[in-house]
């Protein structure tokens, strides 16, 4: 993981710690909102991203089942811009991120992941 987190901290021009955090937030989004079978797939193929997803995460509760992806993406925002990340280095951490995710897990099931959350399509 410490190869993907340099390489994502790069291409966005932030820390590796801030890549780590946002990494984090983001896999957890995916493992909470994201097609349960795909996200488990993706998480599993990327080396130590097992790692960065927390038991807290995985379960949104009632109110969180019932808004739907849409509350976890703008609660994912928000974490990404609490981290210090603007606009434009989350599109480049989600996008990088999905490139590694792509070398690991493939095209088909990446697009997947990302066909099944409402309007991730339009960031990545």
């Amino acid at each position: 993981m410490n190869e993907i987190i340099s390489r994502i901290a790069a291409a966005a021009g932030i820390s590796e710690e801030t890549a780590l955090e946002a990494v984090t937030i983001i896999l957890n989004f995916l493992k909470k909102d994201g097609p349960q079978e795909e996200v488990d797939k993706v998480i599993a193929a990327m080396p130590g991203a097992e790692n960065l997803v927390s038991a807290e995460e995985r379960g949104g509760g009632m109110l969180g089942n019932m808004l739907g992806g849409a509350m976890g993406a703008m609660g994912a925002l928000n974490k990404l811009t609490s981290a210090g990340l603007d606009m434009g280095e989350i599109q480049t951490v989600t996008r990088e991120l999905v490139k590694v995710a792509r070398e690991h897990a493939g095209d088909e099931i990446v697009d997947k992941v990302i066909d099944g959350i409402p309007g991730l399509g339009q960031i990545v």
